[in-house]
């Protein structure tokens, strides 16, 4: 599930509640079948109003009393027969509702109050608001904003695979009426297929060929109206062009709208004739264009008919890789958003530009009490933080294109500073040589994102009265800009004179404030922060609870702010030389410590974390052992711990037991640790009658590095080996233990998580499928990217190399474009704007085509200036007349790219051209097009490229279609429904689906109240509602949940994320459970196109994937179809589990099946033999799995015996023969799906109460088993039986959600 385990379990365990974090104020979404609303928060129920308006039957509409009186408006503006309306108020007898008022504060509205819809007077503001809503809805269903990255549209291609909704399930193909054409795959679908299109990533939709209902819609050149007009109500004026080519002009009056006689060329404001004066724009053109109103119609039924998940806007904008060749079109509104200064053209927000700090500030002052609270807090602080971080990423754009004045604009480019919409911008180089100890321009580059992990950090311990500044970081064309809110008044004073706590030189000068200590000692525990001391440059001592670079202001509005979080964490010693300082044997074994190029390297707070759960593991066990041997000497009793793992026998202090960090990992050893942790309760009861009691505490606390004596507390102090810090005399012995510390942390990455991460992927305990999800699972255990060499070499080194084989292209995909990245970066700083697309696409060549010789064409191309005007001084960074980029050459880059991987990863590449990089690894040049593109924000045109062609270079300048930004952000969170998730998964876990199943649809009420309809984390709980929906039997449930959750991947993850064709499979079950064979397998495909592309067909997923397609085409009779999946399936299976692995048996057991119904029992028999040596060799004879297959080869024999019989029978009486009808038959659809089900890992439960209690205790039992083979540590793999997995163990507080196959759904394995 998604979502496992990530709740940082530190704060828990330390007795902080886990604070609120973060959230937003989506307004409802119109809800799926009706457009009544769905935003239900607790408790309150809803009633139904009547609404009444002007032309049309009245109707009722469900609302909820939290709703506010605007969300109403928000669903007539959104309904097929009313959405052209947008200036109106609502009346309850007779009065005017405010807009901004709560239902429930509404005097008399209740159940069956009749709202009136009452047409206001118009303003320009209103006018416009009117003009940009017709322009939506005209574009509704046209797709070029999310393929250009616009106002957080983005695409999705569900709808193409399903034709339309799932909703009535299966109701059009009811059983087997298929036409045969339906199972057959295009060809590079098929296994063994070397072709990887791009074409069908992207499908053309039917309905994107939008049906035209004007030629244009744009402002009128007359604008804006003369004074004498404006006396006459005149707003604007309108030019319009119609489908019949009739161009007429519109005033827009505070009335409404109607024609006037002007024209192109002559203006005259009187009212033409029809002389029609019509409140809504529509209305009018329905009057003047019979085509527009025929469309339209059309247009708005077929805009209401899509799914709402398709066009709600996301949260944040996600940017698509590739896009179709489209028609620019005339666009009267982004015409008029790029040419005024549209500093955040919100409509809702009175006065121009929104005080962004401000807004951050006090949404987090909100009340956090109760639950309710806490919800309209984290959803405000969502919502602010995403409209933040699209206006910085706006801004920032602005910044690079040149677009914004300096705020310093007589200092060279690189040192300039920008303000833009309350935003402060700056660019990651090292001005005033800042960092010069540290790195400089490299240092400069990743300071920013440490910082906003810092702010990340801080905002999730919540404490109140600290406050961080709102942070975006974006790189885009090679720089990266910083964007940050305004502390009130910084701007006016100097730096030296406002910062009252920390450093603003590393550490010379130091100051200290006891409010700030005061704050950031709350802080301290669940950052795991020292509290230390340092000496300034007087020689006097500071005490300070964080580095010395991060600064405390107090801004002009009173409050405590804190910046520069760049080093909240420790450094990481791995990468820090420090003369005269020896790292322990298992760092040096390994090559460290290392130069890296800046020194501000520090470990991840997943790292931290994952260390001090380790080292309290450790801690405990040393007390108890020492509690046991002195029990054992009154006592002779140790035996209690025996069942504690061997390790807790015999770990002495200086030889810590190798244990994997995370807590799940220890499930081993629960019983032991249950004991240990009694014991610890017993330790804390007897403290102060027992002194040999505090005297074993006081030696384990010493052993596992802790800075109390009577109680287990690991911090670390961040300014240790901080280059320019120094610490007093009287601090040397802590100063010792903590750089001890953290050698101990750098070697416990080295020994235990890399091992640990290795050997979950060997256990395919977590599949990557690229590099993004690669990224995300060693971040989950605390490694940093730089570690991504170290990894591949324990790759090449591990006893299963085999089984690593993904993991190592992956890995190598990964080293090879981070490397290429590096460069691009620097080579983009050197193209000046109309060089970029020429840039860019010579870059590729040079990158990825065979092509030996690309030549670059430079931008001179299209036309020469006569003059060359001198240069401004103030152009936009790196705007040179600097063609170096197009000197390139292949070969150079390859030499710069294994350079690069070597001086960074520290990993030996043996490739000197891409083609030899494609062979040597194995990798696709596709996948290697779309790791580069993401990475770097490129766009490029949807078409087949031909990479390996000699003769002409891959890519030209029309293929480079746009370059997007790529922006780091903070994600808040909504603590409550994550909660709530937690609890119904665990209930799941054990067994109570009905409640777990009520706590999920909860957390997803709470989700959709924080983060509006569409998140990351509500696709997890549809997710895994769709899936207990369907485990109880609900199949109609389920499909509607999960492709609720299809639709919501595509959106906010991305259409070939490698949670969407998790999706798409899931989604896929389903279909075929409810009878929609044609639509299932179309789904099938579809994630096999998809896992292509992105990976290869070599994944130990694709076995699953190939499975579940083999078994749908043998229940659709396609055998010789079905076989070539499921062989294939049995070929990967066998590479990465091992030839002796149940699945590999199960394997087996599918491909004979399809083999009896072809009736060839020779090749049947084959593999069930296979299967059945399998079955004994690792369960035993009497298992029932063994005993199955028995029996089945029993039948296969009687059946090939009497084919045997009816043979000979044919041959000695010829065709007279009496022959006994043959018993093979078709499989029953029925048969399929319990196969499906069982390499799926889902398990079938009627849902009586007696059945229920029947499985918990059966769960129960296989739990035990469970326990007792993983102590015999023998079975390969153990039996599913929870419908969703154990969470994994798994990362700190962030990053939450974003990670999909953190726990895969259980392995197809055996089931009863």
């Amino acid at each position: 599930m998604l979502l496992n385990g990530d709740c940082p379990e530190s704060l828990e365990k330390e007795g902080v509640a886990e604070p609120p974090r973060e959230n937003g104020l989506e307004e409802a979404e119109p809800g799926d079948e009706t457009t009544g609303q769905e935003v239900i928060v607790i408790q309150d129920t809803g009633f139904s109003v009547k609404i009444l308006v002007p032309g049309i039957e009245p109707f009722s509409l469900q609302v909820s009393p939290q709703e506010m009186v605007q969300e109403i408006h928000q669903v007539l503006m959104d309904r097929e027969d009313t959405c052209h309306r947008t200036c109106f108020s609502l009346h309850l007898d007779g009065n005017m509702l405010d807009h901004f008022s709560e239902l429930r504060s509404v005097e008399g509205l209740q159940e069956g109050s009749v709202l009136r819809v009452v047409e206001e007077p118009y303003t320009v503001r209103e006018a416009r608001i009117h003009v940009r809503h017709v322009r939506d809805l005209l574009k509704s269903l046209d797709p070029s904003d999310a393929f250009n990255g616009v106002d957080c549209n983005s695409l999705s291609f569900l709808s193409v695979f399903t034709d339309g909704d799932l909703g009535d399930s299966g109701k059009r193909k009811k059983g087997l009426e298929m036409d045969p054409i339906d199972c057959t795959p295009p060809e590079y679908i098929l296994p063994g297929s070397r072709e990887r299109p791009l074409c069908p990533l992207q499908p053309q939709n039917r309905d994107w060929k939008p049906l035209q209902c004007l030629k244009v819609l744009t402002m009128s050149g007359w604008n804006p109206p003369p004074g004498n007009r404006k006396m006459h109500g005149d707003l604007m004026y309108l030019f319009v062009i119609t489908a019949e080519d009739r161009q007429v002009s519109i005033t827009a009056s505070t009335r409404g709208f109607y024609l006037n006689q002007s024209t192109a060329y002559h203006f005259n404001p009187k009212p033409a004739s029809p002389r029609f004066l019509s409140h809504s724009l529509v209305e009018l053109l329905n009057q003047i264009s019979p085509t527009f109103k025929k469309n339209f119609a059309v247009l708005q039924k077929k805009r209401v008919q899509r799914h709402p998940f398709e066009r709600i806007a996301t949260p944040f904008q996600v940017y698509s890789w590739t896009a179709p060749q489209a028609e620019h079109a005339m666009d009267c509104v982004r015409a008029e958003d790029a040419y005024t200064s549209r500093l955040g053209y919100e409509e809702h927000i009175p006065g121009q530009t929104r005080d962004w700090n401000e807004e951050l500030q006090t949404t987090r002052e909100l009340p956090r009490k109760n639950l309710p609270e806490r919800l309209l807090r984290e959803r405000a602080i969502f919502k602010v933080h995403s409209d933040f971080t699209a206006a910085a990423t706006r801004g920032a754009m602005a910044v690079i294109d040149g677009n914004v004045m300096a705020i310093n604009p007589s200092e060279e480019t690189k040192m300039q500073m920008f303000i833009w919409n309350n935003i402060f911008f700056s660019l990651g180089f090292d001005v005033r040589d800042h960092y010069k100890d540290f790195g400089g321009d490299v240092a400069a580059y990743v300071a920013p994102t440490n910082d906003l992990n810092g702010v990340r950090t801080y905002n999730v311990v919540d404490v109140e009265g600290l406050y961080t500044l709102g942070t975006v970081v974006v790189d885009y064309r090679g720089y990266r800009v910083t964007a940050q809110s305004i502390i009130p008044g910084i701007l006016e004073r100097d730096q030296e004179q406002s910062v009252i706590y920390g450093s603003i030189d590393f550490g010379k000068t130091v100051v200290s404030h006891p409010r700030y200590l005061e704050l950031l000692e709350r802080t301290s525990r669940p950052l795991k922060i020292l509290r230390h001391r340092v000496l300034n440059d007087r020689d006097e001592e500071v005490e300070l609870c964080s580095s010395v670079e991060c600064k405390g202001i107090i801004g002009n509005d009173g409050r405590h702010y804190i910046l520069d979080l760049l080093r909240t964490f420790p450094p990481d010693l791995n990468f820090l030389p420090v003369p005269g300082e020896e790292l322990p044997e298992e760092c040096t074994r390994a090559g460290f410590p290392r130069t890296h190029r800046h020194k501000l390297c520090c470990l991840r707070q997943e790292l931290v974390d994952a260390f001090v759960e380790h080292r309290y593991l450790l801690f405990m066990k040393l007390a108890a052992l020492q509690l046991m041997q002195q029990k054992a000497s009154q006592l002779q009793t140790p035996s209690s711990l025996e069942n504690g793992g061997p390790s807790s026998m015999e770990s002495k202090p200086e030889d810590p037991p190798r244990m994997e960090a995370g807590s799940e990992e220890e499930g081993s050893s629960a019983s032991g640790l249950a004991k240990v942790k009694e014991l610890a309760e017993t330790i804390a009861a007897d403290d102060g009658t027992d002194p040999r009691s505090r005297e074993v505490i006081r030696n384990a606390c010493k052993a596992v590095g802790s800075i109390s004596s009577t109680a287990f507390d690991i911090r670390f102090n961040p300014d240790i080996f901080s280059p320019g810090v120094r610490f007093p005399e009287s601090c040397q012995d802590e100063v010792r233990d903590q750089k001890q510390l953290l050698k101990d942390a750098a070697a416990f990455l080295l020994s235990c998580q890399i091992p640990g991460l290795v050997k979950d992927c060997t256990e395919h305990a977590v599949l990557p499928m690229d590099g993004a999800t690669l990224a995300e699972v060693m971040r989950q255990r605390g490694i940093n990217m730089r570690y991504l060499g170290k990894v591949l070499e324990l790759v090449l080194r591990s006893p299963a190399r085999q089984q690593l084989d993904h993991i190592y292209k992956i890995g190598i995909g990964e080293l090879i474009t981070r490397s290429a990245k590096h460069i691009f970066k620097t080579y983009l700083q050197g193209v000046e704007l109309s060089g970029l697309s020429a840039a860019i696409s010579h870059f590729l060549n040079c990158f990825l085509s065979s092509y030996p010789n690309p030549v670059a064409h430079l931008p001179a191309d299209e036309l020469v200036s006569k003059k060359r005007s001198k240069r401004r001084k103030n152009r936009p960074p790196g705007a040179s007349d600097n063609t170096a980029w197009a000197v390139m050459t292949p070969q150079e880059l390859w030499r710069n790219i294994c350079q690069e991987a070597k001086n960074y990863f520290d990993f030996s590449l043996e490739c000197e051209t891409v083609d030899q990089a494609v062979e040597t690894y194995g990798l696709q040049k596709i996948t290697l097009l779309r790791e580069i593109s993401l990475k770097t924000g490129i766009q490029v045109l949807l078409k087949e490229y031909s990479f390996d062609s000699r003769h002409k270079p891959t890519f030209t300048e029309e293929d480079v279609l746009n370059i997007f930004p790529v922006v780091k952000h903070v994600n808040p969170k909504a603590s409550d429904a994550f909660h709530f998730f937690q609890s119904g998964q665990a209930k799941v876990q054990q067994g109570f689906l009905k409640e777990g199943c009520e706590l999920i649809n909860e957390a997803l009420n709470l989700f959709n109240n924080v983060y509006g309809a569409m998140h990351v984390e509500t696709c997890a709980c549809l997710r895994l509602l769709a899936r207990l929906h369907y485990i109880m039997g609900d199949y109609a449930e389920a499909l509607s949940n999960q492709q609720k959750a299809v639709l919501m991947s595509e959106r906010v993850m991305g259409i070939e994320h490698p949670n969407t064709i998790q999706e798409y499979m899931h989604l896929a079950l389903y279909c075929f459970a409810s009878s929609q064979l044609s639509t299932s397998l179309s789904l099938l495909y579809r994630a096999r196109y998809l896992m292509l592309l992105v990976f290869g067909e070599d994944h130990p997923e694709m076995a699953l994937l190939d499975n579940n397609i083999g078994l749908v085409l043998h229940g659709v009779m396609e055998y010789d179809l079905s076989l070539r999946f499921l062989e294939n399936a049995l070929a990967v299976s066998t590479k990465y589990h091992g030839p002796k692995a149940l699945k590999v048996a199960l394997s087996h057991h599918l491909v004979a099946r399809v083999y009896e119904s072809k009736a060839e029992f020779r090749s049947a028999l084959q593999h069930e033999k296979e299967g059945y040596t399998i079955y004994k060799t690792q369960l035993g004879e009497d298992h029932e799995k063994t005993k199955e297959s028995s029996e089945y080869l029993k039948c296969l024999t009687q059946q090939a015996v009497a084919l045997q019989r009816t043979m000979n029978e044919i041959y000695r009486n010829g065709s007279s023969a009496n022959i006994p009808p043959l018993k093979f038959t078709a499989p029953s659809l029925a048969s399929v799906l319990e196969q499906l089900n069982v390499i799926n890992g889902i398990l079938f439960i009627p849902l009586s109460q007696k059945d229920l209690e029947n499985l918990k205790a059966e769960v129960a039992r296989r739990h035990q088993l469970q326990e007792a083979s993983r102590n015999r540590d023998k079975a390969e793999e153990p039996m599913a039986t929870e419908p969703e997995p154990e969470p994994e163990p798994s990362g700190g507080p962030e990053d939450l959600g974003s990670e999909p196959q953190a726990a895969k759904d259980p392995s197809p394995s055996v089931q009863g």
